[in-house]
């Protein structure tokens, strides 16, 4: 228990109770303090970043840059996530070592970029933050499942994660902002100290092994069985939309002119919809099912992206980035819920690794669009509308079919199975007494 003397905020991080009384170990709380660190600090570089180098140069420049940079983040998941990965999963302390590594990496760099900031390793420097960024996340994922006593509380202590990064991410806005006023340097400066916090605190997440041995024909089974799969390609739609829209959004204020504040009047409101959503999505999984959870979250960004169509450009973008926020975060934490219902024999952490992994690529790939190609705002919402429209109805067809076989699976077993115990009656009747 938190001392007396301890401050609200990290009494409640050391210790919250989920929905059912359960108390989460103070393990979990490392971790969360850990993850509100490592927004805090990606926070800021983003806002430094966004001041000093995609604002501050052409946008035909920023789109060739921004490519590259997209490539290059793509790459490490492509190559070593599949092959490195699994290894890291069986070594004691792999993924929390990652955890550390990557926030050390950040420190450094960020002290280098002070002295870049005008110079030529800017970018370079930039793309291995967002690199091991998103290297962080994948490495998150696969932890926080070792860290709760009960599966049960692992929606909910994803949820959890979700609001500390919208919060966290809102705070870290206010002194980035404002530190930006006397040049990204600064900024960049506190991020550095910000990370080495991170590095400590990752330090005292507990070692875990995610997977003992290699995944077993069940847990693959599992993995690949029709529901699991069509809520990881709903998933992955609600993704690539982040992706697009992100890019989508800030090369239209770019050619619109618009104030650097715009970008982060649509940041907020993405992070205010992700909190929304965090919030909403255990109180819905108490009532409805959790693929109803993940349909309603592709029909919510459908329906906005169409009704954008007739609302002017930059509000548009706020509201827009607000409704894909809760949608997406929503969906993953329904998601995540799916997972664990259906694939019950399946390591959580190293399956949750595996999926995140793919659901990076695919934001990578939804963001490389916007960037390459010029798309006019109201061609981009008709877009997300169309994607998610689509996707919103081959899951609930996909769902309706998936269900239906397996009802008339399950009703041919139960035939078969009274068939058989019939005839083995039929054969003892048969059997002439002694």
């Amino acid at each position: 228990m938190a001392s007396v003397d301890a401050p609200p905020g990290w009494r409640a991080l050391r210790e919250f109770r989920s929905r059912d009384g359960a108390a989460v170990p103070p393990s979990f709380a490392r971790l969360a303090r850990t993850h509100a660190l490592s927004t805090a600090g990606d926070t800021l570089v983003a806002t430094a970043l966004a001041g000093s180098l995609f604002f501050s140069i052409s946008p035909d420049a920023a789109r060739t840059r921004v490519a590259l940079y997209l490539v290059l983040t793509m790459a490490p998941f492509a190559v070593v996530a599949p092959l490195i990965g699994p290894w890291i999963d069986r070594q004691a302390g792999g993924r929390r070592s990652m955890v550390v590594l990557s926030a050390a990496a950040r420190a450094v760099i960020c002290l280098l970029m002070v002295d870049d900031i005008n110079g030529p390793f800017l970018f370079p420097e930039a793309f291995a933050v967002l690199v091991l960024a998103r290297g962080y996340q994948v490495a998150r994922a696969s932890l926080v499942p070792g860290l709760v006593r009960h599966e049960s509380q692992l929606v909910e202590a994803n949820s959890k994660l979700v609001l500390i990064s919208g919060i966290v991410g809102l705070l870290a806005a206010g002194p980035g902002v404002a530190l930006l006023q006397l040049g990204p340097s600064w900024v960049l400066g506190l991020a550095t100290i910000v990370f080495a916090a991170t590095t400590v605190s990752a330090y005292r997440i507990p070692r875990t092994r995610v997977a003992a041995g290699k995944a077993t024909s069940v847990e693959r089974a599992e993995l690949r069985g029709a529901g699991i799969l069509l809520a990881a390609s709903a998933m992955a739609v609600l993704r690539a939309v982040v992706g697009f829209l992100s890019f989508l959004v800030a090369f239209a204020l770019r050619a619109d002119d618009a104030p650097t504040w715009w970008f982060g009047v649509a940041l907020a409101a993405s992070a205010v919809g992700a909190l929304v959503g965090a919030g909403v999505a255990p109180r819905l999984r108490r009532r409805i099912p959790e693929e109803r959870i993940l349909l309603s979250s592709l029909v919510v960004v459908a329906a906005a992206a169409l009704a954008m169509l007739g609302v002017s450009g930059r509000v548009s973008a706020g509201v827009l980035a607000g409704a894909v926020g809760l949608g997406a975060t929503a969906g993953k934490l329904a998601f995540d819920s799916i997972v664990q219902r259906d694939a019950p024999d399946a390591n959580q952490g190293a399956s949750f690794a595996r999926f995140e992994a793919r659901f990076q690529l695919v934001w990578v790939a939804g963001a490389f669009l916007p960037v390459v190609l010029p798309i006019p705002l109201t061609v981009g919402y008709a877009s997300i509308g169309a994607l998610a429209g689509v996707a919103a109805f081959l899951y609930a067809t996909g769902r309706r079919i998936s269900t239906a076989r397996l009802t008339s699976t399950v009703a041919a077993g139960r035939a078969m199975a009274t068939e058989r115990l019939a005839g083995r009656a039929a054969r003892a009747r048969r059997v002439p007494e002694r």
